[in-house]
């Protein structure tokens, strides 16, 4: 089951922010047992974003999370792209405009804002691609969006981290299957990287898997992530590698 991540906007693209959301999506999808093939960031320009989300598809993921750009602002174009880039219109929802004006009559009272009417850029908001199903955003004001092209579950959520792990826990999740992709972490008891390297490439050669490796230096361990489809094939490569004189901790 493999999946990718695009995440939109120009700050990304600068540096003036760190980009953690697709750290966040990416370990929440591992642990669900998807395969994170690819994560690409776009800034906050139409046809970018058309052209990203055209070239993610053609891979055909099962699924497809977008974060980033859907608030009241200018630069707020990803509900725009991403209906160009799958040839619809984007349609006004009533209820999701109802409940943006509910968003900002309570801020109001809180003294947040200095008038709760809604304006063109408040209003903005309410559009998603014609067909999109409402991913409820329970902290913020901008919803997220839920499609399917041919094989792939397109999930678009907002970009401010509170409001997109908010969206992914609550709404994205409950729309996932399980994937079958399995890890486990373990420590090799070894010094130096280079003399692991050889067994490594034994061990991908020999078994159906995947592997990370992180050096901490040269120090006594080095992390191992297996990656595989199965306990018993990650098993099988660990017991292999153990064979071939590598010691292992569990982590």
């Amino acid at each position: 089951m493999f999946a990718e991540i695009i995440t939109i906007g120009d700050e990304l693209l600068t540096g003036n922010t760190v980009d953690s959301n697709s750290a966040f999506i990416a370990q929440k999808f591992t642990e669900k047992g998807y395969w994170v093939r690819r994560i690409t960031t776009v800034g906050d320009d139409v046809e970018e974003i058309k052209a990203v989300v055209r070239e993610v598809l053609s891979r055909e993921p099962e699924v497809l999370v977008i974060a980033g750009g859907l608030g009241p602002t200018h630069d707020d174009v990803t509900m725009l792209a991403v209906a160009k880039a799958l040839n619809l219109e984007l349609e006004l929802k009533e209820d999701i405009l109802k409940r943006i004006e509910e968003f900002y009559l309570e801020l109001y009272k809180k003294g947040f804002v200095d008038d709760p009417k809604i304006n063109e850029a408040r209003k903005k908001m309410a559009y998603l691609p014609k067909g999109a199903e409402i991913l409820n955003n329970t902290v913020g004001a901008a919803p997220g969006a839920f499609l399917i092209y041919k094989n792939t579950k397109i999930f678009v959520l907002p970009g401010m981290p509170r409001e997109m792990k908010a969206m992914l826990e609550n709404e994205v999740s409950p729309k996932l299957g399980k994937g079958r992709f399995i890890q486990k972490k373990v420590l090799a008891e070894i010094t130096d990287e280079s003399k692991l390297a050889p067994v490594l490439v034994e061990a991908l050669n020999r078994f159906n898997i995947k592997i990370h490796s992180s050096p901490k230096g040269f120090g006594k361990y080095i992390g191992i992530i297996l990656f595989g489809e199965s306990e018993d094939e990650i098993e099988k490569a660990r017991r292999f590698m153990e064979e071939r004189g590598i010691k292992f901790e569990e982590v």
